[in-house]
C-alpha cells in the first residue's frame, strides 16, 4: 500500500499530468506535492483548492440524497487548457484529505485520471 509520495508520483505518470498533491481541507495545508502548481505556488493552490473542497463536502446540495448518502467522491473543475481533479480519500480517521491532480486538457485523459485517481485513493495510507 503506497504512502503520500509513492502515491503522488503515480498520479505524475497519468497522462498529461502537470502536478498533484495531496491536501487536508480543514487547514488547507499540502500534506506532499508533486511537479508543478498553477501560478507557481502549492500551498496558495492547498488553500484555494481546499476552500473548494470544504465547499463541496460541507454542502447537502452535493450530496447524495437518502437515508445514508455516501461520502462526496470528486470535484472536477475545467478551464480552458486543463482539468482539476479533486479526490476525496476516506480514512479512518476524519476523512479530511483529497489528492489534487492538474491535469493538461489537451494531453490528458479526464476518464481515465479520475479512475486511477479513484484507485489512488483507495490504497493510499496515511499515519
Amino acid at each position: 500500500m503506497p504512502g503520500i509520495d509513492e502515491c503522488l508520483l503515480e498520479a505524475m505518470r497519468l497522462p498529461g499530468a502537470r502536478g498533484a498533491s495531496l491536501v487536508d481541507w480543514t487547514s488547507g495545508l499540502a500534506l506532499g506535492t508533486v511537479g508543478d502548481a498553477p501560478g507557481g505556488d502549492h500551498e496558495t493552490t492547498a488553500a484555494e483548492a481546499a476552500e473548494l473542497a470544504r465547499i463541496a463536502a460541507e454542502h447537502g446540495t452535493f450530496a447524495a440524497h437518502g437515508d445514508e448518502p455516501p461520502p462526496l467522491e470528486d470535484v472536477i473543475i475545467s478551464n480552458g487548457d486543463s482539468y482539476h481533479l479533486l479526490r476525496f480519500v476516506d480514512t479512518s480517521f476524519d476523512s479530511s484529505v483529497f489528492l489534487h491532480l492538474w491535469l493538461g486538457r489537451e494531453e490528458g485523459n479526464l476518464a481515465l485520471a479520475r479512475i486511477r485517481l479513484g484507485e489512488m485513493a483507495s490504497r493510499l495510507v496515511l499515519g
